[in-house]
């Protein structure tokens, strides 16, 4: 049986903190940063993945070539992160239950970190915000329930679901993880090297 929930990557973003150069191009560990955050999802137990991208389109859409995932260009990247996630939803199929939004610059991130949240999910019957907590801290990815869809298409602006697990704090539930990979994203160079 397929996994009832879909993977979506968010690749959209100018990384203006990182210079000139697309943060996500940048080679970490032999490859570029959005190849292992690509290669974490298609590793887990996701039924699918998706890459919104935006910025840079091409050259991310190139550096995917031969990894198993869905490109969704977002023409209207500039006007915020929002328009990523409502690119994201809405290319779910009807059969998703479930979208786990990953960020594209946590490439340290464990597939087996991932399955965590999708076993939770798949418990709580796909009636929970799954949340990775690791030291005390929530981190990334979210995984959010098609209940949840709706708000998120709502969003605009800068700004990503975070929120709304204040909205529906009662249907968050926090999956504890030992991966540090769920709190850190690259902003710098110093990230990377």
């Amino acid at each position: 049986m397929s996994s009832p929930v879909t993977a979506i990557i968010l690749a959209g973003g100018t990384s203006r903190r990182m210079g000139a150069v697309n943060k996500l191009l940048m080679e970490w560990r032999g490859q570029p940063v959005i190849c292992h955050v690509a290669q974490t999802a298609v590793a887990s137990r996701a039924g699918r993945t998706i890459v919104v991208t935006g910025y840079d389109n091409d050259a991310i859409s190139n550096a995917l070539e031969g990894i198993d995932v869905k490109i969704v260009h977002n023409r209207y990247f500039e006007d915020g992160l929002s328009t990523s996630l409502v690119a994201g939803i809405t290319a779910l199929d009807e059969q998703t239950a479930g979208a786990a939004i990953l960020l594209a610059d946590m490439p340290m991130l464990h597939a087996d970190t991932l399955n965590a949240l999708i076993d939770a999910f798949v418990d709580a019957r796909g009636r929970m915000i799954c949340v990775p907590v690791c030291q005390g801290r929530r981190g990334n990815p979210v995984l959010w329930p098609r209940s949840c869809f709706s708000d998120i298409l709502q969003l605009s602006g800068d700004r990503g679901a975070r929120d709304l697990m204040t909205t529906f704090k009662d249907q968050v539930y926090e999956v504890s993880c030992t991966d540090e990979g769920v709190l850190r994203d690259f902003d710098s160079p110093d990230d990377i090297t």
